[in-house]
């Protein structure tokens, strides 16, 4: 026999939003997290890590974004280190859960507003579709990294003289930051000592690029991968916008880079390649670097700026606007270039909802990204293009940084701690908002239009 359940409680699962669900679990695992790191056992002996230190490193990996005070590997302990990677796993997990369970709900497939009403009231869980979801997430994210970590391990043993063990710890640590798109590291250089080594540079690659592809996509290219007229608009924007921007990326970089003698000049020419395309897909959120970043042109940071603030995909670990909202953008532009009455992709045409919420996230990233550079540069005095690819970078969760985020001041670290934490969550539960807010109304207001251009 089941009771009902009574109406402060039901008020109260009307209160609960997604916004405020992952909001409020962030705050509460980045606490955790930092209170942790602050513990002894997770620094070395000798080393001491502060307030400050603590909150940063933590926000950081649970953001997925890279972004170090302190050297990950020499300044924490092995407790400190599985500390951040759970940090990493907790936040490139959840992430891609909430944003995938959003999705859903935009589409329709899925109400778990109703679905918890429902199983309050009738003492169940109720929530199948829920449940199997988030398995699936969970063993494609630890399937990949099973296969990095292995891949890894081998080859860390067989070519670079590490024991079984630190080479273990080294392949799983990384493998991990890779799909998640977290960019953390082990090695005081990054990546930069395997810049010519395909087998740890095309690895960590594929993973970054499927972490960065959303569980939805992942999961249609699982079902029909030998059918793509039956793929989504989601999915061909996602694939398609992806492709143009790793490749646009590589030869960006490669360009621009080919003579620099701290970059790519020293290189040979088969390992300038593999680096422009390895230094492109981690611009894409992921934070890894096989060559200095600090060392590149002012050019190059200002197209990686531009990388960085796209990012990747929606429900995925990776961060920025998403493709999926620059796509949508650059599908209107060309629709009012042809004179177009509506915006068609790929023979479907777009909801006007749809540009609202495009325009409104690309706007108010732009305007956050803009004052969070004026106030670094006004407190550190630095100049414009290494602060403006310190807070990009940030904002969208990657974690490249061009040397400065070290020094910066505490207000300045305390800035870059609040643009990661409004750079992962924000962009999500805004969109999510947005379409899961949307509201007819039952009149129209006379048109009348001001000059535009």
């Amino acid at each position: 026999m089941t009771h009902p359940v009574p109406a402060q409680q039901r008020a109260l699962l009307r209160r609960i939003t997604p916004v405020r669900l992952i909001f409020l679990g962030f705050l509460l695992v980045t606490g955790i997290g930092t209170g942790l790191l602050l513990l002894p056992a997770a620094t070395v002996e000798g080393e001491q890590t502060d307030l400050i230190h603590a909150l940063f490193t933590a926000t950081s990996a649970l953001c997925v974004t890279g972004l170090t005070v302190l050297d990950t590997g020499s300044h924490w302990s092995g407790m400190g280190q599985a500390v951040i990677l759970a940090l990493i796993q907790l936040g490139g997990f959840g992430v891609m859960t909430f944003a995938t369970v959003v999705g859903m709900l935009v589409l329709g497939r899925l109400s778990l507003r109703s679905k918890l009403l429902a199983a309050a009231e009738a003492k169940s869980l109720g929530l199948a579709d829920l449940r199997s979801l988030i398995l699936g997430i969970v063993k494609i994210s630890l399937l990949v990294e099973a296969v990095l970590a292995l891949i890894l391990t081998l080859r860390f043993f067989f070519s670079y003289d590490m024991g079984l063990g630190e080479a273990l710890w080294q392949g799983v640590f990384h493998s991990v930051s890779a799909f998640n798109n977290a960019g953390f590291s082990l090695f005081s250089d990054s990546m930069m000592g395997f810049v010519s080594d395909p087998v740890i540079c095309f690895a960590l690659s594929v993973a970054i690029i499927l972490g960065g592809l959303g569980f939805p996509v992942i999961l249609q290219l699982r079902r029909r991968f030998r059918t793509p007229r039956l793929w989504s608009m989601h999915t061909r924007i996602v694939l398609w916008a992806t492709a143009v921007l790793l490749l646009g990326g590589t030869c960006m970089i490669l360009a621009l880079e080919w003579s620099n003698p701290d970059t790519l000049g020293p290189l040979h020419w088969s390992d300038k390649l593999l680096a422009g395309f390895f230094q492109s897909v981690q611009t894409r959120t992921a934070g890894f670097n096989s060559i200095d970043i600090s060392a590149m042109e002012p050019t190059t940071w200002l197209g990686m700026d531009v990388l960085m603030f796209i990012g990747g995909a929606p429900a995925g670990t990776a961060g920025g606007i998403k493709v999926t909202t620059f796509a949508v953008l650059l599908f209107i532009v060309f629709a009012e270039l042809r004179g177009g009455a509506a915006v068609n992709i790929f023979g479907k045409r777009l909801s006007r909802a749809v540009h609202r919420q495009a325009i409104a996230v690309v706007l108010l990233a732009a305007a956050l990204v803009v004052l969070s550079t004026g106030a670094l540069m006004h407190v550190t005095g630095l100049p414009l293009d290494m602060v403006l690819f310190e807070t990009v970078s940030a904002f969208a969760t990657v974690g490249l940084s061009t040397g400065i985020t070290a020094d910066l001041p505490v207000s300045g670290q305390l800035l870059l701690v609040l643009l990661m934490f409004i750079g992962r969550v924000g962009p999500i539960t805004f969109a999510s908002a947005l379409a899961l807010r949307e509201r007819r109304t039952m009149y129209e207001l006379p048109k009348e239009r001001p000059i535009i251009g």
